[in-house]
């Protein structure tokens, strides 16, 4: 696994996942890009990229990609560049919080729902979005033009295919379903499960020891260990936290929080979600401390 070594800590080594520019800048902005006014200086997004590796003007280039897709919006205070989300955008990361940060999975028996389309044949480029969405979403595929999740998907699933244009395509059925049979080779066939466990063994294979490593590094209680931290320490938490919610944050939405019956043995997911929030709740308030300090002295330049 390719580390490289924190400035003055020498227990913990921070992991580079391959994630792009404009990964990164989203869940910058998805962190330390909502409060307030909500506009980032270009100056302090080039420091925090700077910080995972990143040199300007890759991250000018993608700033302006992201810009030209409507991600992101200009606006000028006192002469300054910023960016800040676009409506549409800020208004998708707020619903992306709710699958993120939620450490939620059904227990057998709960409820399903369905996701019913039909498309034209006309639109057959609409078609192709709608499956896409629904994958993305966490649904897996029954049948053509039918597909299922844990009911807890259902009203995100709505405002995202609303935000789409989407949604008068889609009707949505929730209820019970009781299989005959095998209830695991049902799921096998409607989800990827082996493209999700490639995806959770990435996770692992980068992050897997976090948890202990900063455990023994900083102790288990997050207000002291961010009591007690230094610039050096929360530019670490910050270098290794973004790039670590970055991988994560697809997760729970190829996982939709499907029943652990359901799933093979020995399935990751949970001890990934438990290393994850366990990292998340350790270090996140340091990387956020470091975060507000480049925009306490960007604003006060």
């Amino acid at each position: 696994m390719p580390t490289v070594e924190t400035g003055v800590q020498r227990m913990i080594t921070v992991p580079t996942p391959p994630l792009r520019h404009q990964q990164l800048i989203l869940t910058i902005y998805g962190l330390y890009g909502r409060r307030g006014g909500g506009a980032l200086p270009v100056s302090v997004l080039i420091e925090m990229l700077g910080a995972l590796g990143h040199d300007a003007p890759g991250v000018r280039s993608a700033v302006s990609r992201l810009k030209a897709k409507g991600v992101l919006n200009s606006v000028r205070n006192g002469g300054a560049a910023k960016y800040e989300l676009s409506p549409r955008w800020l208004e998708m990361v707020n619903e992306g919080d709710e699958r993120i940060f939620a450490p939620h999975r059904d227990a057998p028996g709960s409820p399903w729902v369905l996701a019913i389309f039909s498309v034209p044949e006309s639109m057959r480029e609409r078609r192709h979005q709608l499956r896409t969405e629904l994958t993305r979403l966490g649904f897996g595929s029954m049948a053509a033009g039918v597909w299922i999740a844990p009911s807890g998907v259902r009203e995100g699933a709505k405002r995202r295919l609303a935000n789409r244009g989407l949604a008068e395509y889609v009707e949505f059925f929730t209820g019970d379903y009781e299989p005959e049979g095998d209830m695991r080779a049902r799921v096998a066939q409607w989800w990827d499960l082996e493209a999700l466990q490639v995806q959770i063994s990435e996770f692992m294979q980068y992050y897997g020891s976090s948890l202990a490593d900063w455990t023994a590094e900083v102790g288990g209680d997050p207000a002291a260990a961010l009591a007690a931290s230094g610039p050096e320490l929360r530019r670490d938490a910050f270098r290794y936290y973004v790039p670590m919610l970055t991988l994560w944050r697809r997760l729970p939405y190829s996982d939709p929080g499907l029943p652990l019956d359901y799933l093979p043995e020995g399935w990751q997911g949970p001890e990934a979600r438990r290393i994850f929030f366990g990292v998340h709740e350790l270090i996140a308030p340091m990387a956020e401390a470091h975060a507000r300090s480049l925009v306490d002295d960007a604003e006060a330049a």
